[in-house]
């Protein structure tokens, strides 16, 4: 099959995936639980195809563009958590709820976002660039959005490693390894005909991402569905609206095309598997919080196929001024 054909495919190849998880995961819980540990590293090397990709001996220009830059922490860390606020007056005040909702609504994405913005044909090296700063804001000012809607106990919760080890994992391993790559191959024919291969990478591993989140985390949606279910639509408005809200502040910050979309990805996209983790490692009487992270997991991947079509077509469309 030619690449070509596989990328026009891949939101079939995608919707596969998840069914067949879904499928596996609700059939055989505890064979799928199994699976849980290959997320990261699957993440990883989908994550350097997709860095492979992009010219990131040429990102100066990435890093260089300020009001993309501020239009990202604008939107992500003040226009997100109003929004958030409100939509939470929806819920019931119940705390491992609220929390699992937070910690996932709060913090932006800093991996598969970069992968959806450049299928969503977004200017991925903005969000490849602004990785460690979202990373150093999030963790910042995450405890301070517990505490302002929780209250200090939870805030105490949130630690720095969890965050550390995935963002090395996730983002510098497979990031530093593709700067080897580019290169090198600069310098070898085998080197560059390896880099041409690993364009085939992002859709076959985005898919087996989706496959391994599905089939390790759909059986503790389904333990916790009465409850869950309550959230799903706080996170399908909150995708509706955030790229509407995205659109806005691209035309504040006077953004070209590509970076609305990478704006637009970058607000709608949230940092569901680098903050499970901390859901995880909390007490037992706090466990509903991981599969309110997970259920949102599941909204976002099923969003992401429409955004991917939908932002550049309609809320993004080719030769608009913002």
């Amino acid at each position: 099959m030619p690449r070509e054909l596989l990328e026009k495919l891949q939101i079939w190849v995608y919707a596969a995936a998840l069914a067949l998880g879904a499928g596996l995961g609700l059939w055989q819980p505890d064979f799928g639980a199994t699976l849980e540990w290959l997320i990261s590293p699957i993440i990883a090397v989908l994550l350097y195809g997709m860095f492979a990709q992009i010219p990131l001996l040429h990102l100066r220009a990435a890093f260089a563009n300020r009001r993309f830059t501020m239009a990202l922490l604008t939107v992500n860390f003040l226009a997100v958590p109003a929004f958030v606020w409100v939509l939470t007056h929806f819920l019931p005040s119940h705390p491992p709820l609220l929390l699992g909702v937070y910690l996932v609504l709060l913090t932006p994405c800093i991996d598969y976002v970069i992968v959806f913005t450049h299928l969503g044909r977004g200017d991925a090296r903005l969000i490849l660039a602004a990785t460690p700063l979202l990373l150093f804001v999030q963790m910042l000012l995450l405890p301070v959005y517990l505490w302002f809607f929780m209250g200090g106990q939870a805030a105490q919760i949130i630690t720095a490693g969890p965050f550390l080890q995935a963002f090395f994992i996730l983002i510098v391993l497979p990031l530093g390894l593709a700067v080897v790559t580019e290169f090198w191959a600069k310098r070898s024919a085998g080197v560059t005909r390896w880099l041409v291969a690993t364009a085939w990478l992002p859709v076959p591993f985005m898919a087996i991402t989706l496959f391994l989140v599905v089939v390790s985390q759909i059986g503790r949606v389904e333990e916790f569905f009465p409850l869950v279910s309550r959230i799903v639509p706080v996170y399908v408005i909150f995708m509706v609206i955030m790229p509407l809200i995205a659109r806005v502040a691209a035309h504040m910050f006077h953004l070209d095309t590509e970076a609305g979309r990478a704006l637009a990805f970058s607000a709608g996209t949230r940092n569901s598997l680098v903050v499970l983790p901390l859901a995880l490692a909390l007490p037992d009487t706090w466990i509903l919080a991981a599969a309110v992270i997970v259920t949102q997991t599941l909204v976002e991947l099923i969003g992401e196929l429409f955004y991917i079509r939908l932002v550049p077509a309609v809320i993004f469309p080719e030769l608009k001024n913002l």
